[in-house]
């Protein structure tokens, strides 16, 4: 499932100018989808951090 998101993503990773990457949006439109395939796609280890507090959910992980 690639999305037009995606390849900018790719360019964001070439950038050697880049600056941190904020991932945010409405609800259920495939943001963590987008960023675990990006990361497990582009980077021999990547993590997801959650700022959004749920005390049933884990705030990072190893993707």
């Amino acid at each position: 499932m690639k999305r037009e998101i995606y390849n900018k993503l790719v360019n964001w990773k070439i950038n050697t100018n880049k600056k941190p990457l904020i991932i945010y949006g409405a609800r259920q439109v495939g943001k963590t989808y987008l960023i675990n395939e990006f990361g497990k796609n582009n980077y021999d280890y990547a993590y997801y951090l959650n700022f959004e507090f749920d005390e049933s959910e884990p705030h990072t992980r190893l993707i």
